[in-house]
């Protein structure tokens, strides 16, 4: 599920006005195996199905080198990655992210730092480490690696700490699209179900369909950052 009116993946990197599904396997019923690389894509062309860019089938020996200059290039338009499926899909995919997008994760998980897992955030740091070791990088590549780096968990942890002190409430910010109101409330009832304290917006109504912002808010870290403040140690 692609496009920003959605709380899965709001990310508009493929001109989706609203929402859309776009297929990255087919996988046959009750087995769970998934079906090799070109029947797959013969079944999405014939159905007219949306699915992920393919780029390209590459051999073995060049592709540590074609992924790397891919990677480079999705990282400068601020994309995620890539997915590493052999083609009869019988090996186990491998994925393979931007050092954009590990900095993105990041701004993300530290602005919430108390709700997001540590493993998630490790991780992410981890791969960053990696990276500039494969990539044999130079002085210049690896100051600018750990500035990106530092930015990207200092910036958004220093905004958190500051607007709770100034009295403001965290909350991350999604958006769905419906054309019936009573889908909207069931999911507000889903996410309570969930335990999540979410507020749902007025609905706006967008052409024939209604479109809510709902506001999820990040308790554990609010309740965190405002303990310390008040003179609770870390």
């Amino acid at each position: 599920m692609i496009g920003p009116d959605n709380p899965y993946v709001p990310k508009d990197i493929y001109g989706i006005e609203s929402v859309e599904f776009y297929i990255f396997d087919i996988r046959e019923k009750n087995s769970g195996k998934p079906i090799p690389i070109n029947r797959k894509q013969e079944i999405l062309e014939k159905y007219g199905f949306f699915q992920v860019k393919f780029f390209k089938e590459i051999p073995l020996e060049t592709a540590a080198k074609e992924i790397g200059k891919i990677i480079r290039e999705l990282g400068e338009k601020e994309h995620e990655g890539v997915v590493i499926k052999d083609p009869e899909m019988v090996l186990s995919p491998l994925k393979y992210t931007s050092s954009q997008s590990n900095c993105s994760d990041l701004r993300h998980a530290f602005k919430f730092y108390n709700e997001t897992g540590r493993d998630y955030m490790l991780s992410r740091i981890v791969r960053e480490g990696f990276q500039t070791v494969e990539w044999k990088e130079n002085k210049a590549e690896f100051e600018k690696r750990c500035m990106q780096l530092g930015k990207s968990i200092l910036g958004p942890l220093s905004e958190s700490i500051l607007s709770v002190k100034n009295g403001q409430r965290l909350y991350e910010e999604a958006k769905i699209r419906v054309k019936d109101l009573k889908t909207a409330a069931e999911f507000e009832d889903y996410l309570k179900r969930l335990g999540i304290d979410a507020i749902f917006e007025e609905p706006q109504l967008v052409g024939e369909e209604y479109l809510v912002i709902i506001k999820k808010i990040n308790k554990s870290t609010n309740d965190k950052t405002q303990a310390i403040w008040q003179g609770e140690t870390w």
